[in-house]
């Protein structure tokens, strides 16, 4: 009678199958609300409910589940927030719509392994304490693999849940911890909302969570940096040239004439700038133009900054690069090129199978790792970047404390009117506030923009329009602690707390315990 009772309490496969799908579904809607915290909608309080969400599915599921339900989670966040990528892969690079969306759902497909194996660690050792799996493993884990995300294959650290928090609560952490920080802290704090709001209802958790949140605005309004009381006019040049057209020949004239008109009412500020590859053309090729500029420049006491392609003279090799015009000329060349956007990773397998398809590729070559992060002009120094690189907070402190103002160019035409530029804004803005310093971006269709050292907006061009913003800008000395640690310290933290819990944490003897 007993043993008949016991099965009758028992789910039958039928309702298991259902809960399992139940709770699938629901995970992959929660990465797919995620994707809304980022820019352009940038609602900051969105991760707290769908982190807990997932984080409260793990405890009670199996490895696997928690492998799939991560991998559902991935899913939902990066098949909503990166599916701008097949517009360039589409537009220019030759391949049709189904491959172009092809290759952008196996990204996304890679991507989305990342929650799911940090569901499938979170669940290799059961742990009695819910306090050790919500407040210690899981923040520690998610904090891990976005941090290795970042690096591993180059690394793609697109929608690190950090960058959530641009314009929140949290933002303030930027500059103590750097993004992954932040991402630490936000997983924390959702795993804290599933035992303030589940049956531990703990009152000392809830008023921790809300300490932490009340520490990250204090430590926004915190200055880390100091005023070096000197200050620049700059002015941003956005040509918005079509990339259809920027290089085609009968075009190249349009992009060499529209640049100097726009460029006209700003001759006596102390910076102008031109984005990314807004001069169509090799330095070598357009020699006069650029002796024309540097000249004019230096008539008007004012300094530009030009994006243009360039060729090592012995090597043949071709560089994405940035030229200083108007003072002592300067060339800084981008480093971290984006793969199969502008070079060809593991070609010795994949080069014979693209010359099939036909598919081009650019062949950039990154720049020597001794060459300088750095322009000097007039007194002060620039922190550089091109385009992708601003989205490496580790590479973009390298030109620190020296740098007192940040510079990233950038052209975000490839990816049309979609989310991109204005995920590419957020991260911008990130970088600022890590680094207590001012940043200037020029896009050549925008957004670009001039961004203060927590991040906020002072002046921006709209999207797809010739435009120019200018305004006067402080320079900053000193540094924040992100600049001086790096990610150090919050991958070590969590590597600690792993070690710890391994070696102490209690486990529990089966799931029924849980």
């Amino acid at each position: 009678m007993k043993k008949r009772l016991f099965h009758k309490l028992e789910p039958s496969p039928r309702k298991v199958r259902a809960r399992s799908l139940s709770s699938g579904l629901v995970c992959l809607s929660a990465g797919a609300a995620s994707a809304f915290a980022f820019a352009p909608y940038e609602i900051s309080v969105v991760p707290f409910i769908t982190l807990a969400v997932l984080f409260r599915t793990w405890r009670t599921n199996t490895g696997k589940q928690a492998f799939i339900n991560g991998y559902l989670f991935g899913l939902g966040l990066f098949g909503v927030g990166v599916s701008w990528l097949h517009i360039s892969i589409n537009l220019f690079s030759g391949i049709n719509l189904a491959g172009a969306w092809l290759v952008t759902l196996l990204l996304i497909a890679y991507l989305s392994l990342f929650p799911a194996l940090t569901g499938l660690l979170a669940n290799c050792r059961s742990l009695r304490s819910d306090y050790t799996f919500f407040l210690v493993m899981i923040p520690s884990l998610w904090t891990l693999g976005e941090w290795i995300r970042s690096w591993l294959f180059t690394g793609f650290p697109w929608l690190s849940l950090g960058y959530t928090q641009t314009s929140g609560m949290l933002s303030g952490y930027g500059s103590l911890l750097g993004v992954f920080g932040i991402s630490f802290i936000l997983a924390f704090l959702a795993g804290s909302l599933v035992l303030v709001f589940g049956k531990n209802r703990s009152m000392t958790l809830a008023a921790t969570l809300l300490l932490i949140l009340l520490a990250g605005w204090q430590l926004r309004q915190y200055q880390w940096t100091g005023n070096s009381e000197a200050e620049i006019s700059v002015a941003l040049v956005q040509g918005a040239i079509p990339q259809e057209l920027k290089w085609l020949p009968e075009y190249k004239n349009t992009s060499l004439e529209r640049y100097p008109e726009l460029t006209e009412p700003f001759w006596g500020h102390d910076l102008i700038i031109w984005p990314e590859t807004a001069i169509p053309g090799l330095l070598n090729e357009v020699r006069d133009y650029i002796g024309q500029l540097d000249r004019t420049a230096s008539q008007h006491g004012s300094v530009v900054l030009a994006g243009l392609p360039t060729r090592h003279p012995d090597s043949g090799a071709y560089f994405n690069s940035l030229v200083l015009l108007g003072g002592k000329q300067q060339v800084y060349s981008k480093r971290h090129l984006v793969p199969f956007g502008e070079y060809l990773p593991l070609k010795w397998l994949l080069q014979w199978p693209l010359d099939v398809l036909n598919i081009p590729i650019a062949d950039f070559t990154p720049a020597p790792a001794h060459e300088p992060l750095l322009f000097h002009t007039g007194g002060y120094s620039m922190g550089l970047s091109i385009c992708y690189e601003a989205i490496f907070g580790a590479e973009i402190i390298r030109a620190l404390p020296q740098a007192g103002v940040l510079v990233n160019v950038s052209n975000d035409a490839w990816f049309g009117d979609s989310a991109s530029p204005h995920q590419h804004l957020q991260m911008a803005r990130m970088r600022a506030i890590e680094t207590g310093r001012y940043l200037l971006r020029a896009t050549n269709t925008g957004i670009s923009a001039i961004i203060d050292r927590k991040g906020n907006i002072v002046g921006k061009t709209g999207q797809f329009e010739p435009d120019a913003v200018a305004a006067t800008v402080p320079l900053f000395k000193g540094s924040t602690p992100y600049v001086i640690a790096g990610d150090k310290p919050i991958v070590t933290l969590s590597l600690v707390l792993l070690l710890l819990m391994l070696l102490f944490g209690t486990p529990a003897r089966d799931k029924s315990q849980i």
